[in-house]
């Protein structure tokens, strides 16, 4: 395992994400909510680039007391990422995926010291 070298402290800003890359093996970083947070850049799914695609807030429907849809609202609180290749849509803060419990993306180890951000690959 190596550690890469992601960033100096303070140089991500809120929503960002860094790809670094250990040989063949790649992580997504993500600065969210202050914290950073480091996957695997690999979808359980089919293989693809989890942590390239877009990033969203959650989506909730919107449910009335007699059951009926009412469109879509948003949760700011707790952001995604969609993997580019099928849509497949993971937890920032904890690599599960959104429509499929039973998948979650690999942690990677983040370390902070001397004022610069690693990520263990």
């Amino acid at each position: 395992m190596a550690e890469i070298l992601v960033c100096r402290e303070g140089e991500m800003e809120e929503g960002d994400v860094r790809i670094v890359a250990s040989g063949h093996r790649e992580a997504g970083v993500f600065f969210q909510d202050g914290a950073y947070y480091a996957y695997r850049n690999l979808c359980p799914h089919q293989g693809g680039p989890a942590c390239e695609g877009m990033i969203v807030p959650k989506v909730l429907a919107v449910i009335a007391e007699d059951q009926t849809a009412h469109g879509h609202t948003y949760d700011e609180s707790q952001m995604h990422f969609v993997c580019p290749w099928h849509g497949y849509e993971y937890d920032m803060k904890t690599g599960v995926c959104a429509g499929d419990s039973s998948l979650r993306l690999q942690s990677c180890a983040i370390s902070q010291r001397d004022g610069q951000v690693y990520v263990t690959l």
